[in-house]
């Protein structure tokens, strides 16, 4: 996992799989990204392979911290099956802003 500051937006780049082992890597994301207080955070999950309810509830806790914080949240895709299977299955799929591109995270963020 790799964490990016732009100008205006707080990137979190997930490769490989999550689950409990590695779980404490996207909390210690979402603090850092609480601490920068920046206007949008972007998780891209592109490379992201597996994904269980640890992940589930990682993505949920930072989508609730960040609306608290009126900062967006934004999921960068395409998202691979599994993963995209995981967010359909549980019903949260509608519940996250994702975006298939750069360019269309770049949009919805109002830029970099």
């Amino acid at each position: 996992m790799q964490v990016r500051r732009h100008s205006r937006v707080f990137e979190v780049v997930v490769r490989g799989e999550i689950d409990y082992d590695e779980s404490d890597l996207l909390g210690a994301a979402w603090d850092e990204a609480d601490e920068c207080d920046m206007p949008a955070t972007v998780v891209d999950l592109t490379g992201l392979t597996f994904g269980d309810s640890q992940l589930l509830r990682s993505l949920l806790d930072a989508r609730r911290r960040h609306q608290a914080g009126g900062r967006v949240f934004v999921l960068l895709g395409p998202l691979q099956e599994s993963v995209t299977r995981l967010l359909t299955i549980s019903g949260t799929l509608e519940h996250f802003t994702l975006t298939n591109s750069r360019a269309e995270a770049v949009r919805t963020t109002g830029g970099w």
